[in-house]
Protein backbone atom coordinates (compact mmCIF):
# COMPACT_ATOMS: atom_id res chain seq x y z
CA UNK A 1 0.00 0.00 0.00
CA UNK A 2 1.37 3.31 -0.83
CA UNK A 3 -0.01 6.80 0.57
CA UNK A 4 -0.95 8.99 -1.63
CA UNK A 5 0.38 12.01 0.49
CA UNK A 6 -1.25 15.23 -0.78
CA UNK A 7 0.33 17.75 1.72
CA UNK A 8 4.41 16.49 0.21
CA UNK A 9 2.86 16.96 -2.83
CA UNK A 10 1.22 20.42 -2.53
CA UNK A 11 4.43 21.73 -1.13
CA UNK A 12 6.14 20.27 -4.17
CA UNK A 13 3.58 21.85 -6.34
CA UNK A 14 4.25 25.08 -4.56
CA UNK A 15 7.86 25.12 -4.49
CA UNK A 16 7.38 24.84 -8.68
CA UNK A 17 4.76 27.82 -8.33
CA UNK A 18 6.96 29.88 -6.52
CA UNK A 19 10.00 29.68 -9.03
CA UNK A 20 7.22 30.61 -11.55
CA UNK A 21 6.28 33.31 -9.86
CA UNK A 22 9.57 35.09 -8.71
CA UNK A 23 10.65 34.55 -12.73
CA UNK A 24 7.28 36.85 -13.41
CA UNK A 25 8.94 39.13 -11.30
CA UNK A 26 12.23 39.64 -12.61
CA UNK A 27 10.75 40.09 -15.95
CA UNK A 28 9.35 43.24 -14.21
CA UNK A 29 5.58 41.98 -14.53
CA UNK A 30 3.13 41.97 -11.38
CA UNK A 31 2.35 39.44 -8.97
CA UNK A 32 -0.93 37.02 -9.78
CA UNK A 33 -3.76 38.32 -7.25
CA UNK A 34 -6.38 36.39 -6.16
CA UNK A 35 -9.55 37.95 -4.22
CA UNK A 36 -11.55 35.80 -1.85
CA UNK A 37 -15.09 36.93 -0.77
CA UNK A 38 -15.78 35.91 2.96
CA UNK A 39 -19.53 36.21 4.15
CA UNK A 40 -20.10 35.61 8.07
CA UNK A 41 -18.09 33.59 10.59
CA UNK A 42 -18.53 29.76 9.32
CA UNK A 43 -15.63 28.90 11.61
CA UNK A 44 -14.98 25.89 9.02
CA UNK A 45 -14.91 28.86 5.97
CA UNK A 46 -12.80 30.95 8.14
CA UNK A 47 -10.32 28.68 8.61
CA UNK A 48 -10.48 27.38 4.95
CA UNK A 49 -9.88 31.06 4.26
CA UNK A 50 -7.21 31.55 6.18
CA UNK A 51 -5.10 28.40 5.05
CA UNK A 52 -5.97 29.76 1.40
CA UNK A 53 -4.27 33.32 2.04
CA UNK A 54 -1.28 31.63 3.98
CA UNK A 55 -0.78 29.29 0.79
CA UNK A 56 -0.84 32.68 -2.03
CA UNK A 57 1.46 34.23 0.29
CA UNK A 58 4.29 31.13 0.20
CA UNK A 59 3.93 31.29 -3.69
CA UNK A 60 4.14 35.12 -4.11
CA UNK A 61 0.32 35.12 -5.35
CA UNK A 62 -1.39 38.76 -3.83
CA UNK A 63 -4.50 37.79 -2.06
CA UNK A 64 -7.41 40.10 -0.84
CA UNK A 65 -10.08 38.90 1.48
CA UNK A 66 -13.16 40.84 1.18
CA UNK A 67 -15.82 40.32 4.04
CA UNK A 68 -19.26 40.50 4.62
CA UNK A 69 -21.29 40.26 7.59
CA UNK A 70 -24.06 37.57 7.71
CA UNK A 71 -26.63 40.05 7.42
CA UNK A 72 -25.33 41.32 3.58
CA UNK A 73 -27.97 41.48 0.80
CA UNK A 74 -27.62 39.18 -2.28
CA UNK A 75 -27.53 42.65 -4.25
CA UNK A 76 -24.97 43.55 -2.53
CA UNK A 77 -22.72 40.52 -3.11
CA UNK A 78 -24.03 40.60 -6.80
CA UNK A 79 -22.50 44.06 -7.15
CA UNK A 80 -19.16 43.30 -5.68
CA UNK A 81 -19.16 39.92 -7.89
CA UNK A 82 -19.85 42.30 -11.05
CA UNK A 83 -16.87 44.62 -9.44
CA UNK A 84 -14.38 42.40 -9.24
CA UNK A 85 -15.52 41.00 -12.68
CA UNK A 86 -14.28 44.32 -14.24
CA UNK A 87 -11.17 44.89 -11.65
CA UNK A 88 -8.28 44.70 -14.40
CA UNK A 89 -6.04 44.06 -11.33
CA UNK A 90 -7.76 41.02 -9.96
CA UNK A 91 -7.15 37.81 -11.99
CA UNK A 92 -9.32 35.32 -10.28
CA UNK A 93 -11.61 35.18 -6.96
CA UNK A 94 -14.03 33.65 -4.86
CA UNK A 95 -16.86 33.32 -3.20
CA UNK A 96 -15.98 31.25 0.26
CA UNK A 97 -19.14 28.95 0.06
CA UNK A 98 -21.47 27.92 2.03
CA UNK A 99 -23.67 31.44 1.72
CA UNK A 100 -26.43 31.93 4.40
CA UNK A 101 -29.72 31.06 3.08
CA UNK A 102 -31.17 33.98 2.12
CA UNK A 103 -28.24 33.84 -0.63
CA UNK A 104 -28.91 31.97 -3.71
CA UNK A 105 -25.90 30.21 -4.10
CA UNK A 106 -26.15 29.41 -7.72
CA UNK A 107 -26.90 32.98 -8.54
CA UNK A 108 -23.76 34.50 -7.12
CA UNK A 109 -21.43 31.53 -8.97
CA UNK A 110 -23.41 31.96 -12.17
CA UNK A 111 -22.31 35.59 -12.19
CA UNK A 112 -18.38 35.46 -11.78
CA UNK A 113 -16.65 36.07 -15.02
CA UNK A 114 -15.90 32.25 -16.09
CA UNK A 115 -12.23 33.39 -16.66
CA UNK A 116 -11.82 34.50 -13.21
CA UNK A 117 -13.63 31.79 -11.73
CA UNK A 118 -10.77 29.87 -10.04
CA UNK A 119 -13.10 28.10 -7.87
CA UNK A 120 -14.43 25.90 -11.64
CA UNK A 121 -17.66 26.47 -10.50
CA UNK A 122 -19.19 28.65 -13.07
CA UNK A 123 -22.34 26.90 -15.60
CA UNK A 124 -19.41 28.29 -18.13
CA UNK A 125 -16.78 26.71 -16.87
CA UNK A 126 -18.35 23.13 -15.81
CA UNK A 127 -19.85 23.37 -19.50
CA UNK A 128 -16.37 24.00 -21.44
CA UNK A 129 -14.81 21.14 -19.41
CA UNK A 130 -17.16 18.58 -20.16
CA UNK A 131 -16.78 19.74 -24.22
CA UNK A 132 -13.37 19.39 -23.79
CA UNK A 133 -12.33 22.78 -23.84
CA UNK A 134 -10.20 24.77 -22.36
CA UNK A 135 -11.16 25.87 -18.93
CA UNK A 136 -10.73 26.95 -15.43
CA UNK A 137 -11.19 23.17 -14.12
CA UNK A 138 -12.87 22.52 -10.99
CA UNK A 139 -10.43 22.83 -8.01
CA UNK A 140 -10.81 19.76 -6.44
CA UNK A 141 -11.71 17.10 -9.34
CA UNK A 142 -8.15 18.65 -10.36
CA UNK A 143 -6.21 18.34 -7.68
CA UNK A 144 -7.17 14.80 -7.64
CA UNK A 145 -6.29 14.52 -11.03
CA UNK A 146 -3.25 15.77 -10.67
CA UNK A 147 -2.67 13.62 -7.50
CA UNK A 148 -3.13 10.71 -9.53
CA UNK A 149 -0.38 11.57 -12.21
CA UNK A 150 2.16 12.38 -9.60
CA UNK A 151 2.04 9.29 -8.36
CA UNK A 152 2.00 7.58 -12.02
CA UNK A 153 -1.30 6.41 -11.98
CA UNK A 154 -3.36 6.06 -14.94
CA UNK A 155 -6.99 6.06 -15.69
CA UNK A 156 -6.66 5.07 -19.58
CA UNK A 157 -8.61 2.30 -19.80
CA UNK A 158 -9.67 2.09 -16.23
CA UNK A 159 -13.26 1.46 -14.51
CA UNK A 160 -13.41 4.55 -12.18
CA UNK A 161 -16.33 4.31 -9.97
CA UNK A 162 -17.18 7.92 -8.35
CA UNK A 163 -19.24 7.84 -5.11
CA UNK A 164 -20.95 11.12 -4.76
CA UNK A 165 -22.83 13.33 -7.91
CA UNK A 166 -22.20 17.17 -6.57
CA UNK A 167 -21.88 20.03 -8.98
CA UNK A 168 -18.64 20.56 -6.62
CA UNK A 169 -16.60 17.21 -6.67
CA UNK A 170 -19.04 13.72 -8.28
CA UNK A 171 -19.59 15.94 -11.86
CA UNK A 172 -16.59 17.38 -12.92
CA UNK A 173 -14.33 14.80 -11.56
CA UNK A 174 -16.38 11.94 -13.80
CA UNK A 175 -16.26 14.29 -17.00
CA UNK A 176 -12.73 14.88 -16.59
CA UNK A 177 -12.10 11.18 -16.32
CA UNK A 178 -13.84 10.04 -19.47
CA UNK A 179 -12.43 12.88 -21.46
CA UNK A 180 -10.16 12.45 -24.49
CA UNK A 181 -6.54 13.63 -23.31
CA UNK A 182 -7.18 17.73 -23.77
CA UNK A 183 -5.60 19.77 -21.53
CA UNK A 184 -2.24 19.19 -20.18
CA UNK A 185 -1.69 20.43 -16.46
CA UNK A 186 1.51 21.66 -15.45
CA UNK A 187 3.75 18.70 -14.99
CA UNK A 188 1.14 16.09 -15.98
CA UNK A 189 1.68 13.52 -19.04
CA UNK A 190 -1.44 13.60 -21.30
CA UNK A 191 -1.11 9.80 -21.87
CA UNK A 192 -2.27 9.91 -18.29
CA UNK A 193 -5.01 11.73 -18.07
CA UNK A 194 -8.42 10.71 -18.74
CA UNK A 195 -9.75 8.15 -21.21
CA UNK A 196 -11.51 6.22 -18.19
CA UNK A 197 -14.40 4.22 -18.08
CA UNK A 198 -16.88 5.89 -15.37
CA UNK A 199 -19.69 4.81 -13.17
CA UNK A 200 -21.08 7.63 -10.97
CA UNK A 201 -22.58 6.05 -8.67
CA UNK A 202 -24.83 8.22 -5.64
CA UNK A 203 -27.60 7.75 -2.56
CA UNK A 204 -30.18 5.71 -4.73
CA UNK A 205 -27.56 3.49 -6.57
CA UNK A 206 -28.68 -0.29 -6.05
CA UNK A 207 -25.49 -2.93 -5.45
CA UNK A 208 -22.87 -0.53 -4.56
CA UNK A 209 -21.21 -2.84 -3.38
CA UNK A 210 -21.14 -5.07 -6.57
CA UNK A 211 -20.12 -1.78 -8.45
CA UNK A 212 -17.08 -0.80 -6.65
CA UNK A 213 -16.00 -4.07 -6.75
CA UNK A 214 -15.76 -3.95 -10.63
CA UNK A 215 -13.54 -0.98 -9.97
CA UNK A 216 -9.95 -0.01 -10.51
CA UNK A 217 -10.02 3.42 -9.15
CA UNK A 218 -13.02 4.13 -6.36
CA UNK A 219 -13.50 8.36 -5.77
CA UNK A 220 -15.38 8.10 -2.80
CA UNK A 221 -17.44 12.32 -2.47
CA UNK A 222 -20.33 11.43 -0.24
CA UNK A 223 -20.04 13.08 3.19
CA UNK A 224 -20.60 9.80 4.92
CA UNK A 225 -18.34 8.22 7.22
CA UNK A 226 -16.68 5.21 6.65
CA UNK A 227 -19.03 4.55 3.38
CA UNK A 228 -16.73 2.68 1.60
CA UNK A 229 -15.60 -0.61 3.77
CA UNK A 230 -13.23 -3.35 3.08
CA UNK A 231 -15.67 -5.61 1.87
CA UNK A 232 -16.61 -2.89 -1.30
CA UNK A 233 -13.20 -2.98 -2.41
CA UNK A 234 -11.10 -5.59 -4.39
CA UNK A 235 -7.65 -5.96 -3.90
CA UNK A 236 -5.21 -3.58 -5.33
CA UNK A 237 -7.35 -1.18 -5.89
CA UNK A 238 -7.05 2.64 -5.93
CA UNK A 239 -8.77 4.99 -3.34
CA UNK A 240 -8.80 8.31 -3.32
CA UNK A 241 -11.17 9.67 -0.03
CA UNK A 242 -12.69 12.95 -0.86
CA UNK A 243 -14.74 13.33 2.61
CA UNK A 244 -14.72 15.36 5.26
CA UNK A 245 -16.49 14.74 8.58
CA UNK A 246 -16.02 15.68 11.92
CA UNK A 247 -16.75 12.24 14.21
CA UNK A 248 -16.43 12.46 17.88
CA UNK A 249 -14.08 15.60 17.48
CA UNK A 250 -11.65 13.76 15.20
CA UNK A 251 -11.78 14.51 11.34
CA UNK A 252 -12.09 11.69 8.86
CA UNK A 253 -13.03 10.37 5.68
CA UNK A 254 -15.65 8.75 4.18
CA UNK A 255 -13.73 5.53 3.85
CA UNK A 256 -12.79 3.22 6.65
CA UNK A 257 -9.13 3.54 5.81
CA UNK A 258 -7.89 0.84 8.84
CA UNK A 259 -9.62 -1.56 6.87
CA UNK A 260 -9.35 -0.60 3.29
CA UNK A 261 -5.78 0.74 3.38
CA UNK A 262 -4.11 -2.87 3.52
CA UNK A 263 -6.04 -3.89 0.47
CA UNK A 264 -5.29 -1.20 -1.86
CA UNK A 265 -2.24 -0.21 -3.78
CA UNK A 266 -2.55 3.42 -3.13
CA UNK A 267 -5.52 5.39 -0.80
CA UNK A 268 -5.21 8.80 0.15
CA UNK A 269 -5.75 9.81 4.19
CA UNK A 270 -7.88 12.36 5.65
CA UNK A 271 -6.75 14.69 6.96
CA UNK A 272 -3.27 15.41 4.30
CA UNK A 273 -4.57 13.85 1.12
CA UNK A 274 -7.32 15.44 -1.15
CA UNK A 275 -7.68 18.93 1.22
CA UNK A 276 -3.98 19.62 -0.06
CA UNK A 277 -4.34 19.52 -3.03
CA UNK A 278 -7.40 21.32 -3.41
CA UNK A 279 -6.18 24.33 -2.21
CA UNK A 280 -2.90 24.29 -4.50
CA UNK A 281 -5.23 23.24 -7.52
CA UNK A 282 -7.31 27.30 -6.61
CA UNK A 283 -3.28 28.50 -6.41
CA UNK A 284 -2.73 26.72 -9.70
CA UNK A 285 -6.23 28.27 -11.80
CA UNK A 286 -5.49 32.01 -10.35
CA UNK A 287 -1.94 31.26 -12.19
CA UNK A 288 -3.40 29.76 -15.11
CA UNK A 289 -6.09 32.60 -15.06
CA UNK A 290 -2.78 35.32 -15.03
CA UNK A 291 -1.11 34.13 -17.63
CA UNK A 292 -4.42 34.20 -19.70
CA UNK A 293 -5.30 37.98 -18.86
CA UNK A 294 -1.51 39.38 -19.47
CA UNK A 295 -0.89 37.76 -22.59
Amino acid sequence: MILLDGKHTAETIRQEMKQQIDALLREGRRAPKLGIVLVGHNPASETYVNNKMRACEQVGIEAVKIAYEDSVSEQELIDKVQELNDDASVDGFIVQLPLPSHIDESRITSAIDWRKDVDGLTPQNIGRTALGMPSLVSATPRGIRELLSRYGITTAGKHVVVIGRSNIVGKPMAMLLMQRPYLSLPNMSASALGDATVTVCHSKTQDLKKICLTADIIIVAAGCPKLLTADMVREGTTVIDVGINRVDGKLVGDVDFAAVAPKAAYISPVPGGVGPMTIVSLLQNTLQAYNEHTR
